[in-house]
């Protein structure tokens, strides 16, 4: 879910943003495993999602202007038609469920945080987000060529701005783009740690090629084989 606030939160620029991202998650203090790699292709109404950091890997496309979306498996050389519908139910399920526990409507109080990084190339500040039992650290990069609301088709549609609109608002007013989060959240005395770090980012065209299966991959429907 934070690695999926992270890709809503990119921001206000040209429409089409390609990022890579790593995300590892750790409770209890327990070291986090190598972490979650995926790469992001976005533009406006379309967006594709893959795992890995290269090659090919399976991915999600996400056609919000002709209501599809598509699994595509590279190693089958297929591409599974999805329920759009009943994918966006569960992406709301998630997103509200997320927000519940990282404060929904809460007021976050915000905090500058000591010392500055680089990450992706970017010369960061941080700052920390308060509310309730949840604490989240956000790298923001002012030189960036981007700013927070390129994804609002994508937020509007996956219920993350209505789950937990006092982070989105708290973030929207950083001043910069975020490259990397930490979340901490308290529940049942046991406290998950999720960091996101965006890797590689650039603005400009994508390949409308993205966001369309394969030529030559079969397509079926979801439950077909």
């Amino acid at each position: 879910m934070l690695g999926l606030l992270v890709l809503v939160l990119l921001a206000k620029a040209p429409p089409q943003v390609y990022f890579e991202q790593t995300t590892t998650t750790s409770v209890a203090g327990e070291a986090p495993g190598p972490g979650v790699r995926s790469r992001v292709w976005y533009a406006a109404q379309r967006m594709r999602m893959e795992a890995g950091g290269a090659g090919e890997g399976v991915a999600l496309i996400l056609r919000l202007d002709q209501g599809l979306a598509y699994r595509i498996d590279p190693a089958r050389k297929e591409a599974v038609r999805l329920d759009l519908a009943a994918l966006r139910t569960r992406v709301r399920e998630d997103s509200a469920a997320a927000g519940m526990l990282m404060g929904g409507d809460a007021s976050f109080r915000v905090s500058a945080l000591p010392g500055t990084r680089r990450i992706a190339g970017f010369d960061c500040q941080g700052y920390r987000l308060r509310a309730g039992s949840t604490t989240m650290d956000v790298q923001v990069a002012p030189g960036a060529p981007a700013r927070v609301d390129a994804f609002a088709e994508f937020l509007s549609w996956s219920g993350v701005g209505d789950a937990a609109p006092g982070l989105v608002e708290a973030i929207r007013a950083l001043p910069g783009f975020p490259l990397e989060t930490r979340s901490r959240v308290a529940v049942l005395d046991e406290v998950r740690e999720t960091v996101s770090t965006i890797t590689v980012v650039r603005v400009g065209p994508v390949e409308p090629a993205r966001y369309d299966p394969p030529p030559g991959y079969r397509i079926l429907d979801d439950g077909e084989r």
